[in-house]
């Protein structure tokens, strides 16, 4: 069982904030040529701030080259994909690399093809789409919790891989990474966030219901690999039970998966400021409305 996010929710809390802030630490100082102690956890911090670097790097080629890259994140839940779908965000443009996480269908969405609703937030080129589940909904919660009808799902099943070849054949990079978490590590999650208030909006309702079938969701995920586990766009499995080895190995693989280059400007050099216009009169802080301090 992994040892990480063990502690009070305010600990939990804090302790992301301190990851944040060294890996921005190490960001600003990974050039300079002085010795720094290293800080707690140096490894792990020390190796995301290396693969974010690289996904800056990928993320300009994908803009330059013009290229469309979706990826796809499924899993058991609680398996940690938004964890590293958040990791891989962090440093890159939103309006370059993007993250969809769709809810529950409209009725008019209900309605149409089922792709439908998908496609419309497939990237244009020069952009990343990052999808927090995706039209594998299909097979799994909505096979499994009863949503959909077995001809629904059989169709799913069929036309899936002919879909993602379309997408593939259209030039788009496809990749598909299912989250793995054995089912005490699971458990053991959802009672971290069932007392975590900062994570409590994790658990929904539907997560609750599902606890109780494991192994209907286990035979699912085997059912839609059978179907969907194809040579244009394979499933990657992410074992996940240690969420930090999980970011850092699914981030590595995605850099190995796309090939790019080091595109990136050089740093800018900012021109000096004209001086100040004397005759501008700034009004009075009076007259606005500010923000009070709060007491420390």
């Amino acid at each position: 069982m992994a040892k990480h996010d063990k502690g009070e929710p305010e600990e939990l809390v804090r302790r992301h904030g301190k990851e944040v802030a060294a890996v921005e630490q190490y960001w600003h100082l990974a050039k300079r040529p002085k010795p720094r102690k290293p800080p707690k956890n140096y490894k792990y911090v020390e190796e995301l701030a290396h693969l974010q670097f690289e996904l800056i790097k990928l993320e300009e080629w994908v803009r330059l080259q013009k290229l469309k890259v979706v990826v796809i994140f499924e899993g058991r839940d609680a398996a940690g994909k938004g964890g590293v779908i958040k990791r891989i965000t962090q440093s890159l443009n939103p309006r370059i690399c993007r993250v969809v996480a769709l809810g529950t269908p409209t009725e008019r969405e209900r309605g149409q093809w089922y792709f439908q609703r998908y496609v419309a937030e497939l990237p244009a080129r020069g952009e990343i789409v990052l999808f927090d589940r995706s039209w594998y909904n299909r097979a799994g919660v909505e096979r499994v919790m009863g949503f959909c009808s077995e001809e629904e799902y059989r169709e799913f099943l069929r036309a899936c891989p002919l879909f993602e070849e379309m997408l593939v054949r259209s030039g788009i990079y496809l990749v598909k990474y299912w989250f793995s978490v054995n089912d005490e590590e699971q458990e053991r999650r959802f009672h971290e966030r069932a007392g975590n208030p900062a994570r409590r909006w994790k658990l929904s309702e539907m997560d609750i219901q599902s606890r109780e079938k494991w192994v209907e969701f286990s035979k699912a995920k085997d059912e839609m690999f059978k179907h969907t586990d194809i040579k244009q766009a394979p499933w990657y499995d992410v074992e996940a039970d240690d969420k930090r080895r999980a970011r850092l190995n699914c981030i590595a693989h995605l850099l190995s998966l796309v090939p790019y280059e080091d595109a990136t400007p050089p740093p800018l050099k900012l021109p000096p400021r004209r001086p100040p216009d004397e005759s501008y009169v700034r009004p009075p802080k009076s007259d606005q409305n500010i923000v009070p301090d709060v007491e420390l």
